[in-house]
């Protein structure tokens, strides 16, 4: 019996002879889970603004606070800032594997999959340099100050960045490739697999399944290097 070939298909619209490949198809639920998630990414940097505003008014002196206590109001503000973006933009990176963004412009693409970072510079680098600028605030408060927010603008920008973002064409071409099928990924692998039973795989105890969706969500947006790539081809 004849090995059953995949053919890597190319879809043609019958009305206008055009060619190319399906759009990706996001769900319901998907598009309002990565809605939801995107406005209270929006919110928690809002308030992370609002926490820096209050830190600009400690310097300024308009928010009165007693000289041998502002430095703790200020890694206060600062440390509130920081965790309010961070998981900002863990939420805003995980709506955008839910429902990805086009690649077809390249510098809209990257803006949208960095909102995090710009949210990072914004709630951030206003203070450093008022900070830099303040010649009224001591010496040992400023230069620590600095240095915190210096620090907090760098953890937050690495966790805000997205190295490997995913976008609409990449899901569209998983979706083709898998169509209504399991994949499979595990704990700590970077990959989905098609096989369950690849090599790659001998050695998890736990192995998770699930759609295509399923596992660009939690962030398996790779194909393996072995059995989804042989299968893709």
């Amino acid at each position: 019996m004849a090995e059953k070939k995949n053919v890597k298909r190319e879809f043609v619209e019958a009305s206008t002879g055009k060619t190319g490949s399906r759009p990706a198809v996001v769900t319901a639920a998907n598009k309002k889970s990565a809605t939801t998630k995107r406005i209270v990414a929006v919110v928690l940097w809002v308030l992370a603004l609002a926490a820096e505003v209050g830190a600009i008014l400690m310097l300024n002196g308009r928010w009165y606070i007693p000289e041998e206590q502002k430095l703790y109001w200020l890694i206060g503000a600062l440390a509130v800032d920081l965790i309010l973006v961070i998981i900002g933009s863990q939420l805003w990176k995980k709506s955008n594997r839910l429902d990805p963004a086009s690649k077809a412009s390249k510098v809209k693409f990257f803006l949208w999959n960095n909102m995090g970072l710009i949210a990072s510079v914004i709630c951030f680098l206003p203070l450093i340099i008022l900070l830099l600028a303040n010649k009224d605030l001591d010496g040992k408060t400023k230069k620590i100050a600095t240095v915190v927010a210096v620090i907090a603008l760098i953890i937050a920008s690495l966790f805000s960045i997205d190295f490997d973002p995913v976008s609409a064409e990449d899901l569209a071409e998983a979706q083709q490739t898998v169509g209504t099928g399991s994949v499979y990924w595990t704990r700590f692998g970077k990959s989905y697999h098609l096989d369950p039973d690849c090599h790659t795989l001998q050695n998890s105890a736990v192995v998770y399944q699930g759609t295509i969706e399923e596992a660009f969500e939690a962030n398996r947006t790779d194909p393996c290097d072995f059995c989804a790539q042989e299968q893709a081809g």
